[in-house]
């Protein structure tokens, strides 16, 4: 049976549940009964306890394996993830790519038909509104996946953005797709892909790291494939009509196709830390610039040459002058509390200089990890610092991300 917890009674839960992982990703929603998605009842019928994430009921785990082995199971062969809370979005028009550059730090331009990246929107002052994936369909089409958590600013950022545009005489409109219309399930491991090709007409030896097809699925046509996730491991997103969702996922869980599994949002939490990926919220936020981040990848060469996205001239100082601080790994000595979100960093002469935004113990690792931000000068690989968890002193070192190895699915070069 499906446990659905509320309340009080579901943060309290919930934190059980997931430890000893991060409870990070667990979303403080408003007191509106949260959405369900169009698996609702198919979690339900497969054991998943459900929480109130960013305004929708969405499963923590499954009884069939607990947080950790579905940690571990996604990473040696692949696990089906319900993500039909983010929101989806199609801008269309002869000038959609000047309008999405307008309010973003990505080359459209110079992505091919076909192709996505993550970028981010940012305000005037070089925050980072939310971190996304913007797909290049066509000339004048794009398809876009945000966060929940952002889908009102997001929404306010586009229709804006396209209003503006609109104003001027130009060609652009948007769509913002309902999670009652459209569902969208991530498929995550070394499995994920040779399970999804069963079903597929396509060869989806040739869909390279985000790229974007559509295909029909079990039968399904129209359904869009994006080889990307948040986990670091090879796998893909599919959007496909809610009306279908059920009967995909089914499919998609048929031993007879393959050996995926459900997994719910511990163990999503637990594989994007390991592979070093932002939570926004926790990680990133509107007072966060993409340099202090560690992310300044996402804002295209071609664009800080330009200089004309929201707090492009704040970013391009940043470049050129540096920042006071920076987002960085840490792995924690054996033996360790973990460190989760505003755990105080100190240096050896015992002076805060900064905070974790993130962090659990790693099941692949088995080492507690972490990221936070730090003073800049403290930054290099290496550098022995303290982390205090419950008024006690751990040792920790900085370190690269990703924590573990990715295998996301390139193209030769």
């Amino acid at each position: 049976m499906l446990k659905v917890l509320t309340g009080n009674v579901a943060r309290g839960s919930c934190r059980q549940l997931i430890r000893p992982l991060s409870v990070s990703a667990v979303h403080r929603s408003s007191q509106k009964e949260p959405a369900r998605t169009a698996l609702y009842e198919f979690h339900q019928g497969h054991g998943g306890k459900l929480v109130d994430f960013a305004g929708y009921w969405l499963p923590v785990q499954y009884s069939d394996l607990s947080i950790i082995k579905s940690h571990l199971y996604t990473r040696e062969y692949g696990s089906i993830f319900d993500v039909s809370h983010m929101l989806q979005t199609y801008l269309r028009g002869k000038d959609v790519i000047s309008c999405f550059e307008s309010v973003c730090t990505a080359d459209v331009k110079g992505l091919r038909n076909g192709t996505g990246t993550l970028t981010v929107f940012t305000n005037g002052k070089g925050g980072i509104l939310d971190d996304l994936i913007v797909n290049r369909v066509s000339d004048d089409t794009l398809y876009v996946v945000s966060n929940a958590s952002r889908k009102e600013t997001d929404m306010g950022v586009m229709s804006d953005a396209v209003a503006s545009f609109k104003a001027q005489g130009k060609d652009v409109s948007v769509e913002f797709l309902s999670s009652e219309d459209q569902s969208l399930l991530a498929l995550q491991g070394p499995s994920a892909v040779s399970v999804l090709q069963k079903l597929c007409t396509k060869d989806l030896s040739r869909l390279f790291f985000m790229n974007g097809i559509t295909d029909q699925i079990a039968g399904v046509d129209n359904c869009r494939i994006t080889r990307c996730g948040y986990t670091g491991e090879d796998g893909v997103e599919i959007s496909i009509p809610s009306r279908h969702a059920p009967a995909i996922a089914n499919a998609l869980l048929d031993q007879k196709v393959g050996n995926l599994k459900l997994a719910g949002l511990g163990a999503r939490d637990s594989l994007r830390l390991e592979a070093g990926l932002c939570l926004y919220g926790n990680d990133i936020d509107e007072k966060t610039t993409p340099v202090e981040a560690g992310l300044l990848w996402l804002v295209a060469k071609q664009r800080r040459a330009e200089n004309n996205f929201p707090g492009s001239d704040k970013i391009n100082a940043q470049i050129k002058n540096g920042v006071t601080r920076r987002r960085v790994g840490f792995k924690m000595s054996p033996g360790s509390a973990p460190a989760r979100h505003h755990v105080e960093v100190f240096d050896n002469e015992h002076h805060k200089i900064g905070e974790i935004t993130s962090g659990c113990p790693s099941p692949c690792l088995q080492q507690n990890i972490a990221m936070g931000y730090i003073r800049e000068e403290s930054k290099k690989v290496g550098t022995e610092l303290t982390l205090k968890v419950r008024d006690k002193f751990y040792h920790s070192q900085v370190c690269k991300m990703p924590f573990v190895p990715t295998h996301y699915y390139q193209a030769p070069k």
